[in-house]
């Protein structure tokens, strides 16, 4: 079979590379006269590189892949206050010269037509059998992919007229050469943003010395025609930014502006269809969304890698296209909504507030933490502290309950406030911090579970009041996250030996498991320190004596607590009183199940939720440990082992 590509950018590279791989006779057609890398540099989603790879047979060996890793998005105000810091699914900066070089070493020259800009299709009924060029030329095929960009030629053969939306924000897009900016902002997406005006400026390092950077606007504040000078472009944009810090100043007049251009944003519904008869569209000319979302590159990649399935899956054209197109559509009308969303919020910003703003780029994090939905026969309201010690003891058990009764049980979780202060306290006749050090020692031995007590020697918590507000104020954000991020709190105190109190430990526990760090730290000052009373004032009510306490319930409003340390067959039989025919699931022990259900385990855990002795499973992490499955923080009690399963997928 033939295929005839038209457009030779990213999509249509990809898609030929693909079919050329599976023996299809493949023709590329560019319509311009060489190596298309006009524009300047784009993000790409984990799944598109992932995709590139493949294509590209994950050999290496001879190239460095182009592009910088960005992990970060920081969006800040003019007066550089950030307002969101947040870990984001992995993407790559990668330079559009850089990438559509690299992709054509993996295509025969001899099948690349340059300088053919598409006319029409020549048909024998239905079916185009030929796709003729402006020039005279004409290309014979059985199949016509269109791949020939936003304003495709190919979609309004097939179509007809497209039907755009309104250009109603331009970006300016520019390239720096600056080693000292790319270094301080490397990894991160950086984007400012004005609270009442429709003006942002954004910028991400593209490789350690070359920074891409934009800046967005309302057309109705101002504009520039597209054809400007180099230096009439740069005072537009200076006059337009100057409220903005200096770190923009500094891009603005550093950029010389010679390769700089103006774009004009605009999108189309979701087509109806990819394709009619034997031609069919991928890319930006099947589905164009607003760049927001920096949703482009991946898609033409992720579109050429699934039409491809569909075809070697089946050699029926209309099934093949009919699949692709199910498959498809769903993921990018949400794309689309989610570009509109953005564009909305950014031509009203004072109508929203800086925690409700959509923060682009940021793909929902399947973790481990399953959330909630619907009501559970037995629900379990969980007093506990990121100190309590015997909290951290029955971390084995609750992660098994996880495991085989999640489809039964709903846990809520409570903070009941065991250190209030060191003045007059005494709990069991713990009255100061060394006795805590003491405390924590026997709980270490007793239970096996990780402790480092030198905390309360070196660096002492006056309070968990702090870390227990921090833990309210990401549940405002996300209740599934705020269990990772009590998680990560107590690795930091009963392991890492890291004074809990201190913001920048909570700063950093908030980003680790993918919330907003900044609004956390917000939040902290506010609503969160009322919700915190309210779980005093209800622990009062239940009389709470002692933690952790664990108040289970069924429907019928039945309750029995649980009370202190307790085995695992207690929390079952609790489950079983309250609800007899409950059955629960086995699961999977192996280690790429646990760990990708838990991202980090003691050795203690991990032995307990596969039934075995300490020592079989310390040979087991250790083996992991030495492939580079796993990695490992050591502490002078024991190890917890950090899930790295991923790299290898």
């Amino acid at each position: 079979m033939k295929a005839v590509i038209i457009g030779g950018g990213i999509a249509g590279l990809s898609m030929g590379i693909l079919l050329k791989r599976h023996n299809y006779d493949v023709v590329i057609c560019e319509r311009d006269t060489n190596v298309p890398i006009k524009g300047n540099a784009f993000l790409m989603h984990a799944e598109g590189v992932s995709i590139l790879k493949e294509l590209t047979f994950g050999d290496f060996s001879n190239k460095v892949f182009p592009g910088s890793f960005i992990d970060r998005f920081s969006l800040r105000r003019p007066n550089d206050e950030e307002v969101k810091f947040q870990k984001m699914d992995p993407w790559q900066c990668i330079k559009r010269k850089e990438i559509v070089e690299y992709l054509y070493e993996f295509f025969p020259d001899n099948k690349i037509e340059f300088g053919r800009n598409f006319s029409h299709f020549e048909y024998e009924g239905n079916t185009a059998v030929a796709a003729v060029f402006r020039n005279g030329e004409k290309e014979y095929g059985d199949i016509f992919i269109g791949s020939d960009g936003g304003n495709s030629k190919v979609r309004e053969e097939i179509f007809g007229q497209t039907k755009f939306t309104t250009t109603e924000v331009k970006e300016v897009l520019g390239l720096l050469r600056d080693e000292n900016i790319c270094h301080r902002f490397r990894s991160q997406f950086t984007k400012f943003q004005h609270k009442s005006k429709g003006i942002s400026f954004g910028m991400i390092p593209a490789s350690k010395d070359e920074l891409v950077w934009y800046s967005q606007y309302d057309v109705t504040i101002n504009d520039i025609d597209d054809n400007t000078c180099p230096e009439c472009m740069r005072k537009f944009c200076q006059d337009l930014l100057q409220d903005f810090p200096p770190v923009v100043q500094e891009v603005l007049q550093k950029d010389h502006f010679k390769n700089s251009y103006i774009w004009h944003t605009k999108d189309f519904d979701v087509l109806s269809s990819f394709h009619k008869n034997n031609v069919v569209l991928i890319g930006d000319a099947a589905h164009l969304a607003l760049p927001f979302t920096s949703a482009g590159t991946t898609n033409a990649l992720v579109d050429a890698h699934t039409l491809a399935n569909c075809l070697f899956d089946t050699h029926d054209l209309k099934t093949a296209f009919e699949k692709y197109y199910s498959l498809r559509a769903p993921e990018v009308a949400k794309q689309v909504q989610l570009g509109r969303d953005l564009k909305r919020d950014f031509l009203n910003p004072v109508e929203k507030n800086d925690d409700d703003l959509i923060v682009p780029l940021i793909t929902k994090q399947e973790r481990s933490i399953k959330k909630i939905t619907g009501e559970r026969p037995i629900s379990i309201l969980y007093y506990t502290d990121p100190i309590c010690s015997t909290c951290w003891a029955i971390q084995p058990q609750l992660r098994k309950l996880q495991l085989e009764y999640s489809d039964y049980v709903s846990i809520e979780y409570k903070m009941g406030g065991l250190l209030p202060s060191w003045e007059n306290y005494n709990r069991y006749g713990i009255t100061k911090p060394s006795d805590v050090a003491a405390h924590w020692d026997e709980v270490c031995s007793f239970y096996e579970m990780p402790i480092n007590k030198n905390i309360w020697l070196e660096d002492p918590l006056p309070s968990s009041y702090p870390p227990s507000i921090a833990f309210k104020a990401a549940q405002l954000q996300d209740t599934g996250k705020a269990v990772m991020f009590l998680r990560r709190i107590r690795e930091m105190v009963f392991l890492e030996k890291k004074n809990i109190i201190k913001k920048e430990f909570i700063f950093s526990a908030a980003y680790d498991v993918g919330l907003d760090a900044a609004r956390l730290i917000r939040d902290l000052e506010g609503r969160a320190q009322m919700l915190f009373r309210e779980d005093l004032v209800l622990s009062d009510l239940l009389e709470v004596k002692e933690l952790p306490t664990l108040f289970f319930s069924n429907k019928n409003g039945k309750q029995i607590a649980v009370n202190g340390y307790h085995t695992y067959d207690v929390f079952e039989d609790t489950i079983h009183q309250l609800e007899p025919n409950l059955i629960k699931t086995s699961y999977d022990t192996s280690p790429e199940f646990l760990f990708d259900q838990f991202q980090t385990m003691t050795t203690k855990e991990f032995s307990y939720l596969r039934n075995e002795e300490e020592s079989v499973s310390r040979a087991i992490l250790e083996e992991l440990f030495s492939k580079k499955y796993i990695t490992r923080f050591e502490s002078p009690s024991g190890n917890i082992w950090i899930n790295n399963f991923e790299a290898f997928e």
